[in-house]
């Protein structure tokens, strides 16, 4: 899995951006057809999910970011519901398309972002604010000893006698 340096890089952010953008096109055509405040909101609501995305990147802890992504995927949720408004809405009949396609980037957003929170939540990285010459050492001695252990089973299970009970031919098939 890549390692990322800069919330630009991220491919889930650069999806969420595309989504603002698209989501500011959208709202400039058909801004004689929406009330301001539903532009308003839906603009605020599409840069939102890039934006939190990048603040929770930049924060520091695991926590931080965890919070700030739940908040972006509510947020591409957010824009999701108002879509499903506006294609309801006789007098954006001709904006459909573009309205499915927007929708299809948000709900993107979302199972990346869903797949993104999953993984932290299993992780034991609390985060490079917690990080320091003793914490980084101790997170390396344990994914040593992890690896170190999986390598001695494997070598000792190939230098068990054939008939042993743990040799790999008796096990069984999984």
């Amino acid at each position: 899995m890549p390692t990322y340096q800069r919330f630009e890089d991220l491919p889930v952010w650069q999806e969420a951006i595309v989504l603002a953008e698209r989501a500011e096109d959208f709202i400039t055509a058909g801004k004689d057809r929406i009330t301001w405040s539903k532009r308003d909101q839906l603009d605020r609501a599409s840069l939102s999910v890039s934006n939190n995305i990048a603040e929770g990147f930049e924060r520091g802890t695991t926590n931080e970011l965890l919070a700030f992504l739940y908040i972006a995927r509510g947020s591409a949720g957010e824009v999701r519901s108002m879509l499903s408004f506006f294609a309801r809405r006789p007098a954006l009949a001709d904006f459909r398309s573009e309205i499915s396609n927007l929708k299809s980037l948000a709900e993107s957003c979302s199972r990346q972002l869903g797949g993104w929170t999953a993984s932290l939540q299993n992780s034991d990285i609390t985060g490079p604010r917690h990080l320091n010459d003793k914490s980084r050492a101790d997170y390396t001695k344990r994914q040593t000893r992890k690896t170190g252990a999986a390598d001695f089973q494997h070598l000792l299970s190939q230098n068990l006698p054939p008939d042993h009970p743990l040799h790999p031919k008796n096990r069984p098939a999984t």
